[in-house]
């Protein structure tokens, strides 16, 4: 699970409902009918810019980033030392038997033992790479349209609620809780856009680029391997991926 985004959601819950208990009655800031405008219209026009194939895909990506954490890029590196000492030892053939759950490793795996050149490996997983950017920046683009399209939605409300008051402006009684109710779309739409939507998209993006960098290890060690570098000559070239202060040593990696 990962930590940082609960930590990040429950404390920015945690102070805005310590704000508002702090400030008043929390009745104040319930309104149904603004509620309903501001998610129902989001939602709405989400639909009407994206395939609905798209939005589950989102909302799945969105279930991703708090349940699964990051794969560390060392963990990638290592394993592709591991399948260097198996093809040096063993052959190439000998990669095709190789157990992971990652459907990319098991394409550069097989193409090794099919006996790939470099440029066909290269080639095919480079292609593989793009199309992940490809489809992850519309997941990412479903919670950035979400994050755009709720303050505007909030204002529409805020409009509604403006034209109501006004058009009861001969009792001066109801304009401080009319306008009170106006705004408050206002904050609905601005607090699903800065507490959850955009975060969101930026998680999935930052995600996105750990995915790449960790897929690019693979690419570069497949070619590696294909080229028949030692495990030290591997290890200098696929860590230069990984920032200086989180690199792993050779002999802690080599030594699994």
């Amino acid at each position: 699970m990962d930590i940082a985004s609960l930590i990040g959601i429950f404390s920015g819950i945690f102070l805005i409902a310590n704000a508002i208990f702090l400030g008043g009655d929390i009745h104040n800031f319930i309104n149904v009918k603004g509620f309903m405008i501001v998610i129902g219209g989001t939602v709405a026009t989400t639909f009407l810019t994206f395939q609905f194939k798209d939005v589950q895909a989102a909302f799945r990506a969105a279930y991703f980033v708090f349940s699964k954490d990051k794969e560390d890029a060392n963990e990638v590196v290592e394993i592709m030392i591991k399948l260097c000492n198996i093809s040096r030892r063993q052959g190439f053939i000998e990669l095709s038997k190789v157990q992971t759950s990652s459907n990319f490793l098991k394409k550069a795996c097989g193409l090794i033992a099919d006996g790939s050149t470099n440029e066909v490996i290269r080639a095919a997983l480079q292609t593989e790479i793009e199309s992940l950017k490809i489809r992850h920046f519309i997941v990412q683009d479903v919670f950035k349209k979400m994050g755009t399209y709720s303050p505007a939605f909030g204002m529409i409300g805020t409009l509604i609620g403006l034209i109501q008051m006004l058009s009861n402006l001969h009792d001066p009684s109801t304009i401080g809780p009319g306008m009170a109710v106006a705004i408050l779309t206002t904050f609905y739409g601005s607090l699903m856009s800065t507490m959850f939507f955009m975060p969101i998209a930026g998680k999935l993006r930052a995600r996105t680029v750990m995915e790449v960098i960790n897929r690019e290890i693979m690419l570069e060690g497949s070619i590696s391997i294909i080229n028949n570098n030692n495990p030290l000559i591997v290890y200098e070239k696929l860590s230069s991926f990984v920032s200086e202060k989180l690199r792993k040593p050779f002999n802690d990696i080599s030594a699994r």
